[in-house]
This record gives structure tokens, C-alpha cells and sequence, in this order.
């Protein structure tokens, strides 16, 4: 008979202490506490007569935007499946020797919702014309299944032709 009065005095004692440990440290779910709101700093807050940069004598605004211009043809167009996308690669011959950073720009205004649009560009210095094989330049792009979604049409614009891969 104790034997069951103290398991029950017990377990009376073990279960009331819930109440404590549910918002003492000792609580894992309570280690990194309830989330609080906070105000966000937004434009409204910021004073448009204050410049956000100062300006320097040393220090000259970045351009981002891309100078290249557009090579002379394309001549290969692939679009490869990977898992989580595509990797667009696309081969074309320059007008000159000499081409650099390569890309495959996006152009905004020439894609719809089933048409991606790209234009072939690289920066080029001037120089000897040579051979088609040392003109010859490969570019790539990665795009996800999501900005694939609803595409049926990849197109590469240079300034003589253009390739598409249709689905």
C-alpha cells in the first residue's frame, strides 16, 4: 500500500513541475525564444538629401552594365538536361581575334513567355582576322526548371544569325 501512495505522490509532484521547466532554460524549445516583430529600416526612413556614397575625387561610380558587342555567327546551339535544369551552351566565330569574356546575355525585350531570347556577345579587341578556328568561342548559361517553366523555345541571337532549340 506505501508503494503505490508514493508512486502517486510522486508522479503528483513530477507532473506539477511541468508548469515550471515549460519556461525555465532548462526547456530546449525554449533556447532561442519566441520570435519578436522589429521595424525594417525602409526607404521612407532613409533622408533623400543625405547621399547614400560619398562622393570621392579617387573613388569613380561602376557601370554593371555588359559593353560587349555581338559576335559574327553562331554556329552551335545546345541545350542539355540536368537535374534542377539546363545548361544552355552555344559556339560562335568573332569577326576578329583576340574576343574575351563571352556571354550569353539575356534580352528582355525580344522573350515572351515561351521564347527565351539571348544574345551572343563578347568583348573583342582589334586585331588580325586568322582563322575560323582561332575565332571560334563557346559560351554557357544555367537555367533552373523554373525559369524553364512554360518555354518551348531557347533562341541566340548574333549579328548575322540567329539559332533556336525547340522543345
Amino acid at each position: 500500500m506505501k508503494k503505490p501512495i508514493s508512486v502517486l505522490v510522486v508522479s503528483m509532484l513530477v507532473l506539477t513541475s511541468c508548469g515550471a521547466v515549460r519556461d525555465s532554460v532548462v526547456n530546449p524549445f525554449n533556447w532561442f525564444g519566441r520570435s519578436k516583430s522589429e521595424p525594417v529600416a525602409t526607404e521612407a526612413n532613409v533622408n533623400p538629401l543625405i547621399p547614400k556614397r560619398r562622393a570621392s575625387l579617387f573613388r569613380k561610380e561602376k557601370d554593371e552594365s555588359y559593353k560587349g558587342w555581338e559576335i559574327a555567327e553562331v554556329t552551335q546551339l545546345l541545350v542539355e538536361r540536368r537535374p534542377g535544369g539546363a545548361i544552355v551552351r552555344a559556339s560562335g566565330v568573332t569577326a576578329q581575334q583576340n574576343a574575351f569574356d563571352v556571354k550569353l546575355v539575356p534580352v528582355k525585350e525580344q522573350s515572351n513567355e515561351t521564347t527565351l531570347t539571348f544574345a551572343f556577345k563578347a568583348l573583342q579587341a582589334r586585331g588580325p582576322v586568322g582563322s575560323e578556328a582561332s575565332r571560334t568561342v563557346t559560351a554557357a548559361i544555367w537555367l533552373t526548371d523554373n525559369q524553364l517553366a512554360g518555354i518551348r523555345q531557347i533562341r541566340v541571337v548574333a549579328a548575322n544569325n540567329a539559332r533556336v532549340s525547340r522543345r
